[in-house]
């Protein structure tokens, strides 16, 4: 089967990708293991959506459809070092509607999944497993599980950390390991949140809240993985405790809803992006510590990019050429670094117990606080991708 583009991969990334190129004239083919479903409760994976992705998604016609009651805005963070260290953002003071939307991977998944099955250009693949890649000078090839074989001018991964087409393509990725463990879970709250996010470096690790709508918030807990392993063996009451007495009991008494989980945590970085015939979005292209909350952002900005630079091709144009792929690269060149280094950089530098770095990082943290500018910069950086 003849196709332009083949996306494997249709989670965010893929998905996005697919449905911002639904005015072009490209031939897709998506190729996935299982389509994503409504949760029946609150997702285990919560996000905090930019505003840049927000308008992206609002682009694509998925925004409008979400729905409101399991999105919450964040109009404020709050931010406590480990020893004093205070740094508090507005949405009102940077000139912002808000600093981000806090929602479900599912709430957004599955709308963009409804506008993949009405898409004239699209052919859906799933439940579907990619078996062999073979790279040509004039296509690429990929052969399915079930035998089917699918033939494209351009192979895109966005099928996650462990990228099968990242390894396909000989694309290595240097991984670095944390140690540690996100440990996530829901909670209902005593107090309502007010759309405020907390986060809090501590000795055992950074503990986010991030709030959803009404009396509930999610939590992440970057622990190391003997910490996690401890937090996940508690019973539910001591757990919620144990959350509460981190939190400094900010939004009183919590109950925990659903299963708490797990994910180790590492730095990925890869050599390129892109190949003649392949490129990488998404996880696939870079993984990040979860401290800025920013991981699925920078998959929704190389989904934008990567169909800017196709759907601009002229119908003559092969969308595998080098040439072509190389303007999507240094389009998502800036981004991901500049927030790889700096969470990395960040996690490290709070994971010392050294005094004399506490007090350091701890005043830098306030004097940060104290200048509107820097502070302003970092909020405009957060939310729009660029100073």
């Amino acid at each position: 089967m003849k196709f332009d583009l083949i996306i494997v991969g249709g989670g965010l990334a893929g998905a996005a990708l697919a449905v911002a190129l639904r005015r072009s004239s490209l031939r897709i083919a998506l190729v996935e293991h299982s389509a994503p479903r409504r949760s029946d409760g609150w997702d285990a994976r919560i996000y905090a959506y930019s505003p840049a992705s927000a308008r992206f998604l609002d682009e694509l016609g998925v925004w409008a459809r979400l729905d409101r009651d399991r999105l919450c805005a964040v109009s404020e963070m709050r931010i406590h070092g480990d020893a004093g260290g205070a740094l508090q953002f507005s949405a009102y003071d940077s000139g912002l509607a808000e600093l981000a939307w806090i929602g479900e991977s599912s709430l957004v998944h599955v709308e963009l999944w409804e506008s993949l099955r009405r898409q004239h250009n699209v052919t859906l693949f799933c439940p579907a497993k990619p078996a062999q890649l073979e790279i040509a000078a004039e296509s690429a090839t990929l052969r399915l599980e079930d035998g089917r074989i699918l033939n494209a001018a351009l192979i895109v991964g966005a099928d996650g950390r462990d990228s099968w087409v990242r390894d396909q393509a000989s694309i290595t990725a240097k991984v670095t390991h944390y140690g540690q463990r996100g440990v996530v879970a829901n909670f209902t709250c005593e107090r309502p949140n007010r759309g405020v996010a907390f986060q809090w470096f501590r000795e055992d690790g950074v503990l986010a809240w991030l709030p959803l709508p009404g009396h509930t918030m999610s939590m992440v807990w970057s622990a190391s993985d003997a910490f996690a392993e401890e937090l996940l063996a508690l019973d539910p009451e001591a757990f919620c405790a144990r959350v509460e007495r981190a939190g400094g009991l900010a939004l009183g008494r919590l109950e925990l809803t659903g299963e708490r989980a797990a994910f180790p945590l590492r730095l990925m970085r890869v050599e390129e992006i892109v190949r003649p015939r392949v490129a990488l979005i998404g996880d696939a292209a870079h993984a990040i510590h979860p401290l800025s909350g920013h991981g699925i952002n920078l998959g929704f900005q190389d989904a934008r990019a990567l169909a800017e630079a196709l759907g601009a091709l002229p119908a003559w144009r092969d969308a595998g050429e080098l040439a072509v792929l190389r303007r999507y690269a240094r389009m998502r060149a800036e981004e991901p670094f500049l927030l790889q280094y700096t969470t990395h950089a960040l996690s490290r530098t709070f994971g010392h117990r050294d005094p004399l770095l506490s007090a350091l990082r701890n005043l830098g943290m306030n004097l940060a606080g104290g200048l509107p500018v820097v502070k302003n910069a970092l909020v405009r950086y957060a939310a729009e991708g660029r100073f």
